[in-house]
């Protein structure tokens, strides 16, 4: 069959590609048939730099638990109370008023809820007062949202500003029992404020009518508050100045009685692996130890995650109610940095979300401050006061886009934080962490139990403090 001139023409105009013509070396795609790739072990994005974890000094704990023996105590309570709310009505959830330091350990539900039925809800614009210093305290406030101001006037005249409230705060509860007890300060409005109020009458009026509840107070009464120093322990009797033979007090120091006991927690998951895999496929690499190596990423990223955030041992939740602040303005401000700091003796270092982080570098710019960096473990990071400020995502940002800084002082010979782990326990892996064989199914799968034990004890109360409520969101000019 003969091919038309025109065709065998096109075929043949110069510099047209030529997809037929055979190759004149080996194409890259075959040549890879007999060559050994390059490659990587396998990546993880979800890996970060975990300085909790790095941060915190490990202490043994052979026994599975670890108990925190302090001395006594009687200042109890002094906790954030929760609220419900329903359209525009808030109520407080009944057992919250446990929190309440005079409602401690009290649980006669009936009264309880009898109690929170009667608060009455009151709104505050910005700028009204609640309450006016040298007025007698005749009413408990329940912040339920919102932020109230404390302050009190100076020596010279000028106001002085004591501290900000947040939601779940209280306030006045001294004035339930004491009727002529005055305000040590005048609370205002600093935003819209939705408040519950008890007066001392009705509170009177239920406790006439409950023996539970007037028996409850009376136990209240005599707890010994003058016999304490201003961390709330039993005081020890000393005595100074003295010339002479004088009589000297006689005292011991008295513990409490039920201390807190820390039981570890534990994160677990089960890896399994075919055995076709693991017999076949391992070469360059073992697959068990690199499915091994994520896996345990994983729990360690999840552990972190639990020290911060866990209801029972978290930094969050386990920060006592006065190491609580609130920032004076929103945004995260050196002044704000320099009260959290000062709540307690040598801040190890402080945590923050990255982009709490960010925002407190903006405040710093636009102040036209620029503080030193410091090292840390091999890294530069920024540093207040000397005080390193390192990162950790694990701390929640709300949809309001605020968020926590924790300071945190840490060692047992320092009194302060310590991270919990038993370490020796069967098929360890890495510290506190095993990996135990569990068999091989019908199905030839190979299953591993992979366990990390750990929690964090908070040894004595300002070993940790929380700036609660941070705006990230700040970008004014």
């Amino acid at each position: 069959m003969s091919v038309d001139a025109g065709q065998d023409a096109a075929l043949s105009t110069p510099g047209a590609p030529d997809n037929n013509s055979a190759h004149t070396s080996l194409d890259t795609a075959a040549a890879r048939n007999l060559a050994t790739t390059t490659k990587s072990a396998p990546q993880m994005a979800g890996i970060s730099s975990r300085w909790l974890l790095r941060m915190l000094p490990w202490v043994q704990v052979t026994a599975g638990t670890y108990r925190v023996n302090r001395r006594l105590t009687y200042s109890v309570g002094d906790g954030k109370v929760t609220f419900v709310k329903t359209g525009s009505h808030v109520r407080v959830v009944p057992a919250e008023l446990g929190e309440l330091a005079l409602l401690r350990s009290f649980e006669d539900t009936a009264v309880l809820t009898a109690l929170a039925d009667r608060f009455t809800q009151r709104e505050f614009a910005p700028g009204e007062l609640l309450a006016e210093a040298g007025q007698p305290v005749d009413t408990l406030f329940l912040l339920a949202h919102g932020k109230v101001e404390k302050l009190s006037e100076g020596e010279f005249g000028e106001q002085n500003r004591l501290g900000v409230l947040a939601d779940g705060a209280h306030f006045g509860e001294q004035g339930l029992l004491e009727p002529e007890t005055p305000w040590e300060f005048t609370a205002k409005a600093a935003t819209t404020t939705t408040v519950l109020a008890l007066s001392r009458q009705d509170f009177q009026t239920l406790a006439d009518q409950s023996p539970a509840l007037r028996a409850h107070i009376e136990a209240y009464r005599a707890i010994p508050r003058q016999r304490v120093n201003k961390r709330g322990e039993a005081a020890i009797e000393l005595a100074s100045g003295h010339k002479g033979e004088a009589d000297l007090p006689s005292t011991f120091v008295d513990y409490e009685v039920a201390p807190r006991e820390y039981e570890l927690s534990v994160a677990q998951t089960v890896l399994r692996v075919h055995s076709r895999v693991a017999d076949l496929y391992n070469e360059p690499m073992n697959q068990i130890e690199q499915q091994l190596k994520l896996t345990i990423e994983a729990l360690r990223e999840r552990q972190e995650h639990e020290l911060i955030n866990n209801r029972e041992f978290g930094l969050l939740h386990a920060a006592d109610y006065d190491q609580r602040i609130q920032p004076h303005a929103g945004p995260p401000l050196p002044d704000d940095l320099d009260e959290l700091i000062s709540r307690r003796r040598g801040t190890r270092f402080l945590l923050a979300h990255p982009r709490t982080i960010a925002a407190i570098g903006r405040e710093w710019t636009r102040k036209g401050l620029y503080p030193s960096s410091v090292e840390v473990s091999g890294s530069t990071v920024p540093a207040w006061r000397g005080v390193p400020i390192l990162s950790c995502n694990k701390i929640p940002i709300s949809e309001a886009r605020t968020s926590s800084i924790i300071a945190v002082r840490t060692g047992e010979d320092n009194q302060g934080v310590i991270g919990l782990r038993q370490t020796g326990i069967p098929d360890e892996y890495e510290p506190g962490l095993n990996v135990r064989f569990m068999g091989l199914s019908e199905k030839a799968i190979i299953s591993y139990l992979v366990s990390a034990y750990y929690s964090a004890a908070v040894l004595v109360p300002d070993a940790l403090g929380v700036l609660e409520n941070v705006n990230i969101a700040n970008w004014r000019d």
